[in-house]
């Protein structure tokens, strides 16, 4: 067999070979954030679906109203564009989708509790207080007691549906984040 070790060591001038060993950094990060971002993204719309049932059986209480999404879309200018309600509520699921996820996965560790699903019933309780003066439709009495009352409750379970997701995809052995 002929030695080609000559060969090698020369390589062919002019053309530079990379090691296939060498790990793309660039690449894994820009992986990690589109995983983390799929990540909150799914956590949040576990989370927003969960909100919505609370928020549903709250309405047959009379404790909400499902014409208080229409003030999102009064907030963002689009009335007059787009059905009130059904807009605001697009755009009320799209916010529990990504920044409220990106948030809570910036700020998660910094929050009490020990597993995720906690750290979101807090991360719950600091988006409701917003909420509550936002979604606010004039309510009084014991209307407004059951209004604070579900509403608080539903972003308690939104956070634990976003916490829940954020754990369970992080704990996987072949974890996205």
């Amino acid at each position: 067999m002929p030695d080609t070790r000559e060969l090698d060591e020369q390589g062919i001038e002019g053309e530079e070979f990379e090691d296939p060993t060498v790990v793309d950094d660039e690449f894994d990060r820009l992986f990690g954030i589109v995983a983390d971002g799929v990540v909150g993204a799914a956590g949040g719309l576990v989370g927003t679906a969960l909100m919505t049932v609370v928020l549903l059986i709250g309405e047959g209480f009379g404790a909400f109203t499902r014409a208080s999404f229409a003030t999102v879309t009064e907030m963002v200018g689009l009335e007059g564009l787009f059905p009130p309600v059904t807009a605001g509520y697009v755009l009320f699921v799209l916010a529990g989708m990504f920044p409220w996820p990106l948030l809570f996965a910036s700020l998660k560790d910094y929050l009490p509790g020990g597993r995720d699903p906690v750290h979101g019933v807090y991360f719950g309780t600091a988006l409701w207080t917003g909420f509550v003066f936002a979604f606010y439709d004039g309510y009084a009495g014991l209307a407004l007691v059951g209004y604070l009352a579900v509403t608080l409750v539903a972003h308690w379970v939104y956070g634990i549906g976003l916490g829940a997701v954020f754990e369970y995809l992080s704990t996987r052995p072949d974890t996205l984040v």
